[in-house]
């Protein structure tokens, strides 16, 4: 019934295996992948007849988590999977970046690629597989993708490379870093690293790259078994060499002068203008408008190039290793807890930092299990940014996509939660947006955070690289501007510390680099950070030591674990009553970790009193308050440090004889006692005569 091609190779040491002809036969490619025992069915579907009039490939990727896949039931109030969670998006955008350039010139049918897990071995992050899957489907779908590619995790654990460490051996990894790409080169990089140079980080793509071509291989064998029919791309539209060199008459010297206009929004509306009379001019000349359109952007793209490669100047007038203007300020907002605003040409981020308690916590439900995340990092591109309107509506991929980035540079130099125990928020509003912003919020974010005296280890910094490429000449620009991006071959993000490389991000819009483009880009980028962490220091050098007078105090001790029922009372009781009656924020750990957190020093110093007396050991010698609970003939019980209870016999009551016990205390009274002797049996021997009743002094020793 079924025509299955299988193939399977050994690979990082577990079976990878790629199976088609069983499932969902009716896509244009479907591939089940499984790795280890972690599986992943992909599918590649597109729509029969071209969309000639779009000005984008429509390309959609969904990487779709199921929470049976891990043995779990969803949380939350259906029960069932809903929108797609951040690290959904996160794979989606991961898988369509590499594949998106390589589908032929021209074709322009809606595309859609989906990725499901169906089974999670809780070793094997399903995102290799579902990459290395789409991959495949796409080679099997006749579609035309000139793949394919292969892909890999490289981690680096005890100075050595891994290929495709394990979920737990990340926890130990110096870097998590996914490589995606064909035969020849990479295409896309994405990574988190603990300050790893420059060499180290090319070896990290090198190797990765050398590890992933029998993936390609056996892609490709499997492809020569079963591959559908290639589908026919539509012919090139017979008037285009004839519009081509009408609208190189028309527009040449136009956009030339226009490109020679440093101003960003002066040069964007006259080259708008152009485009809108030269197109017009070429319709009513009986060209077709939407391949007027796409041409005057190709011309547009060959004249900055062209300029760049040429010249060595670039459209806002700058060499390719020139920083944009740089001014840095801290303390924005007086309320904030930290604030900065970061400016970088027409780039500009206003990054806020909030410190919260553990209470404040993201819980995040995920395939894994249930964890909280203490460090969060949110980014915000309204519209008014680049001078346009929009919908107003919550984040969308890229919005999440740059926040995650920007989490990855500075993650890896945040302090662990023993040494600040805060939550902390990062939200970064784009003010302006010229190019990288996400790299203005890497900068903004680690001054927000020095501003809000969060003890970052190293100030982090972030810069946009972009490449020109033609045959064998080619130029790395430092700082990129929107109008590089778009018209340039690559998008080369690098973030860290004046020690070494924290996050870097590369997508590809041509099929590879060479070691040599990669290894000019890295240093180049290397200077340029130098050169930004400079200007930084300009506004804040390092963390200020407090944190400001309107953020939350929060002191972190330890306590036995076996006193934490105790600290909890029946139903809550005990710690409600302490945080009712301080004002404070109590979060006990499971390990006897307990932060104690409050709007001053002395609602903090109220609640640790209470907690202390709860847990801590009477230690003899010490003098401690207590109540008198009761009174016997020989003497009277008192009860302090919390739950203790200790005998004042009659003798140690007062310095002089005593008849009866209630001739100098009462039930209920509060006093002072010092603990004169323990035994193995927890009786407690307690002293009043020794300490002042008024004062809560030792009276200077006597003979017992």
């Amino acid at each position: 019934m079924f025509n299955v091609y299988r193939k399977e190779i050994m690979w990082g040491g577990k079976p990878l295996i790629l199976e088609t002809g069983r499932l969902a036969r009716q896509a244009d490619g479907a591939v089940l992948v499984t790795y280890g025992e972690t599986i992943v069915l992909c599918t590649a579907v597109a729509h029969k007849t071209a969309m000639p009039d779009m000005a984008f490939f429509p390309l959609t990727v969904h990487y779709q988590e199921r929470a049976y896949a891990a043995g779990r039931i969803p949380g939350g109030f259906f029960k069932r999977e809903g929108k797609p969670s951040e690290n959904e998006t996160l794979v989606s955008r991961l898988i369509d970046r590499p594949i998106r350039p390589l589908f032929a010139p021209g074709f322009v049918n809606d595309t859609q690629v989906v990725c499901t897990v169906l089974s999670h071995d809780m070793e094997v992050n399903p995102d290799i597989p579902a990459l290395i899957g789409a991959s495949a489907a796409l080679t099997l779908s006749g579609l035309p993708f000139l793949g394919p590619i292969g892909a890999a995790r490289v981690g680096l654990i005890n100075e050595e490379f891994v290929l495709n460490p394990t979920i737990d051996q990340l926890t130990e990894s110096k870097l998590n870093l996914v490589i995606a790409g064909t035969i020849e080169g990479v295409l896309m990089v994405e990574s988190e690293a603990h300050e790893l140079s420059e060499a180290q980080m090319l070896e990290a793509v090198m190797f990765g790259h050398d590890h992933f071509q029998p993936v390609i291989q056996m892609i490709i064998n499997l492809a020569e078994d079963c591959a559908k029919t290639p589908w026919e791309l539509v012919p090139e539209h017979e008037q285009r060499e004839k519009l081509v060199a009408r609208l190189i008459e028309l527009a040449t010297e136009d956009l030339k002068a226009a490109y020679s206009i440093h101003n960003k929004s002066i040069r964007h509306e006259k080259v708008t203008l152009i485009k809108v009379q030269t197109v017009q001019a070429l319709v009513e000349e009986g060209f077709p408008e939407s391949l007027a359109v796409s041409e005057f952007k190709e011309l547009t793209k060959n004249l900055v190039r062209h300029q760049i490669l040429e010249t060595g100047l670039r459209i806002d007038g700058r060499d390719t290793k020139t920083i944009r203007p740089i001014v840095s300020e801290v303390g924005a907002l007086p309320r904030a807890h930290g604030s900065a605003l970061f400016t970088r040409g027409s780039t500009q981020a206003l990054v806020v930092a909030t410190l919260g308690t553990g209470q404040n916590e993201q819980i995040i439900d995920a395939l894994e299990g249930e964890y909280k995340e203490p460090f969060l990092l949110h980014y915000n591109f309204p519209p008014f940014s680049v001078g346009e309107t929009g919908r107003m509506t919550g984040p969308g991929r890229r919005e999440i996509g740059h926040g995650k980035l920007a989490w990855r540079s500075l993650h890896p130099l945040m302090p662990s939660k023993d040494k600040f125990p805060y939550t902390i928020r990062l939200v970064s509003e784009i003010l302006e947006s010229d190019g990288s912003s996400s790299m203005a919020s890497v900068c903004g974010g680690s001054l927000a955070l020095m501003d809000a005296g969060v003890p970052l280890e190293r100030p982090v910094a972030g810069i946009a690289m972009g490449l020109i490429k033609e045959d064998k000449k080619f130029a790395v620009l430092s700082d990129i501007i929107g109008d590089e991006d778009h018209l340039g071959d690559m998008d080369f993000k690098v973030a860290g510390s004046e020690n070494g490389i924290t996050a870097l991000q590369m997508d590809l819009k041509i099929t590879s680099i060479t070691r040599e483009i990669m290894e000019i880009a890295l240093e180049q980028a290397r200077q340029g950070r130098l050169h930004i962490l400079g200007k930084m220091r300009e506004a804040i050098e390092e963390a200020r030591s407090e944190v400001k007078e309107c953020a939350p105090r929060i002191t972190t001790f330890t306590i036995p674990k076996d006193k934490i029922r105790e600290v909890i009372g029946t139903g809550g009781k005990v710690i409600r009553d302490i945080c009712e009656t301080t004002g404070a924020k109590v979060d006990i750990s499971d390990d006897g970790t307990i932060n104690v957190s409050g709007p001053n020093a002395e609602v903090i110093a109220a609640a640790e009193k209470r907690i202390r007396g709860i847990t801590d050991e009477p230690e003899v010698g010490l003098i401690y308050k207590g109540k008198v609970v009761r009174i016997v003939d020989f003497g009277a019980f008192v009860n302090f440090c919390g739950s203790q209870d200790g005998l004042v016999h009659i003798s140690e009551l007062a310095p002089r004889r005593v008849e009866k016990t209630g001739d100098v205390v009462k039930e209920g009274d509060e006093v002072f006692v010092k603990v004169i002797e323990t035994d193995n049996r927890g009786k407690i021997r307690l002293s009043m005569k020794r300490v002042d009743q008024t004062t809560g002094q030792e009276i200077p020793s006597q003979a017992d």
